[in-house]
């Protein structure tokens, strides 16, 4: 069970900052109030709402793969004004923080099933939790596929977590880079040409996509043709997500709003609204 999200934000420090790639570091932050910092709780694929002070606040997935040192990490690209501050903090400063938000992966429906996960580019970074909790749980799972896929080489992250997830039992991984003449080991194509080469059985699988709208659609829609029930596709959405209430309406789309009814949404639920251009 998540605690319940905080709507003043609560104060954390930096602890450790980590570059990822030229534009993605991630943060990791301690809670100051210990009280709060022992009963934080969140489910896998639910985000905070990160507040810099004098600047604004923005919306990150929680990417922390276990809480037993009750650090939480946020991974995040600086393109805009409140994430290029964000990208200036060293260890000891201080932010704020809000959340838990949003409804999380559907971890509880894919017990003793197998499970794809499939991701572009930054949108690796939700599904962490979700793969640390098969780790956790092993047994509880079946068979593991992580997808990946980025346009250039340089933009793979965590490559020390695909190494280890790569070693888990029962799993396999698959990175795949858009560039035909990246000095990359792996693919060069896209990760949707894999889906039908996985050891899965789909037909009783469960999958968790993340990334690009465009990837996240054409991977939905090869998972249909191989037999996934559209219930049992999964996809986290990303929108201009401002309160994390759904009160301000930024990140509407159709009848939900994503960070109060998502970000994660079933395929049953969103796929005629992606098929909206521009919505």
């Amino acid at each position: 069970m998540n605690s319940v999200p905080s709507r003043i934000p609560m104060v954390a420090e930096v602890v450790e900052r980590r570059a990822e790639s030229d534009s993605v570091f991630t943060l990791r932050l301690r809670l100051l109030d210990k009280a709060l910092r022992d009963s934080y709780q969140f489910q896998p694929g639910q985000f905070n709402m990160v507040y810099l002070h004098g600047v604004g606040e923005v919306a990150i997935s929680i990417v922390s793969d276990e809480l037993d040192d009750r650090l939480l990490n946020h991974t995040i690209r600086a393109v805009g004004r409140v994430t290029r501050g964000l990208e200036k903090l060293q260890v000891g400063d201080q932010l704020g923080l809000r959340g838990p938000y949003g409804r999380g992966w559907p971890m509880a429906q894919a017990r003793g099933r197998d499970l794809v996960v499939v991701t572009g580019g930054l949108g690796c970074a939700p599904v962490v939790s979700a793969i640390a909790a098969v780790e956790r749980d092993r047994s509880d799972y079946g068979r593991l596929a992580i997808l990946e896929g980025v346009r250039h080489h340089k933009a793979l992250i965590y490559p020390d977590r695909f190494r280890a997830w790569r070693a888990m039992e029962r799993t396999e991984v698959v990175l795949c880079c858009d560039e035909q003449a990246a000095p990359w080991p792996w693919h060069t194509d896209q990760v949707t040409a894999h889906l039908d080469k996985m050891s899965l059985n789909l037909a009783d699988a469960v999958a968790l996509l993340c990334g690009p709208e465009g990837m996240m659609v054409a991977a939905a829609r090869v998972l249909e043709q191989q037999g996934m029930a559209e219930s049992a596709i999964w996809l986290s959405l990303e929108r201009n997500m401002q309160c994390g209430d759904g009160y301000c309406g930024h990140c509407q789309i159709g009848r939900y709003f994503v960070c109060r009814d998502g970000p994660v949404f079933s395929w049953a639920e969103i796929r005629d609204l992606l098929s909206v251009k521009g919505l």
